[in-house]
């Protein structure tokens, strides 16, 4: 046996051991470079994957989200029921123009977008936070207030807001906590979290299973395991809390082959989930 399947074997070893459900590894539909495309669902599931997450779409058509259309809906959850793969979330990719820290339209598409995720029939929806739409701490109270707008017609929906952003796990639950709201939990980017130096297996532990909706896995540009993130540790730690929902892969394409590059990377999760 050689190094590589030896620390894959004993990683596989350590996480059977770990408490804790099966794991789901889903995909993003825009590194399949389909974004928007309902074509994304019969890829995922013939590269293996468990789930797909969706984009609501950045450019407005007509004033609306590009996926506020019950046709373009249809399609969708039919094509979900066809392949048999669920789509395990949707993103709200317009927050990246129109900052819920700071664009009285933000609100409108959180609502809107609401709406469209559970016509779909999925239960999380990722609020992206970055760079220009960063939140600062003394914007923390003005996105709790918007977020607890909103909460109610999130929890009657069925529909998790899950926060991703540049922020520490701390201050993620601060605003959480300002939401007054269990609708309100973190969307956990491994790859993100590293970049900006939080100490990713103290705060998955930290947070626990009940304040995380779901992950997103990369470790760009490199592929799974060959970069400066510990993934048999972090899976690990994911296990030790009892999560068994979704993780999403978001990787880049080193070879510009997307199959390929996408199959490589699910190997290696797969390979260390054993």
């Amino acid at each position: 046996m050689n190094r590589r399947a030896f620390l894959l074997a004993s990683a596989a070893s350590m996480l059977r051991g770990a408490s804790g459900s099966h794991l789901k590894i889903g995909i993003t539909d825009w590194n399949l470079e389909m974004t928007g495309r309902v074509e994304a669902v019969a890829m995922a599931k013939r590269l293996g994957f468990d789930g797909v997450q969706i984009s609501l779409g950045r450019k407005l058509v007509d004033d609306q989200l590009p996926l506020d259309n019950p046709q373009l809906i249809a399609q969708y959850r039919a094509a979900s029921k066809r392949e048999g793969i669920p789509i395990d979330s949707t993103c709200l990719d317009r927050l990246h123009d129109d900052c819920l820290k700071s664009s009285g339209a933000a609100p409108k598409w959180v609502a809107d977008g609401i709406r469209i995720t559970a016509a779909l029939g999925v239960r999380v929806m990722l609020l992206p936070l970055f760079f220009k739409c960063d939140v600062a701490p003394s914007e923390f109270d003005y996105v709790g207030s918007v977020l607890r707008e909103l909460a109610p017609d999130a929890e009657k929906a069925g529909v998790v807001l899950g926060l991703e952003d540049q922020l520490s796990a701390e201050d993620n639950v601060r605003i959480m906590e300002l939401s007054k709201s269990d609708a309100a939990k973190v969307y956990y980017d491994v790859g993100n979290s590293t970049r900006w130096n939080h100490d990713v297996l103290r705060e998955i532990a930290w947070l626990g299973r009940d304040r995380i909706c779901q992950f997103h896995f990369k470790d760009n540009p490199h592929y799974l395991g060959e970069g400066n993130i510990d993934f048999a540790k972090v899976l690990a730690a994911i296990r030790a809390i009892g999560f068994d929902g979704f993780a999403n892969l978001e990787t880049d394409a080193p070879s510009h082959s997307v199959e390929a590059d996408l199959r490589r990377n699910l190997a290696f999760i797969r390979g260390l989930l054993g």
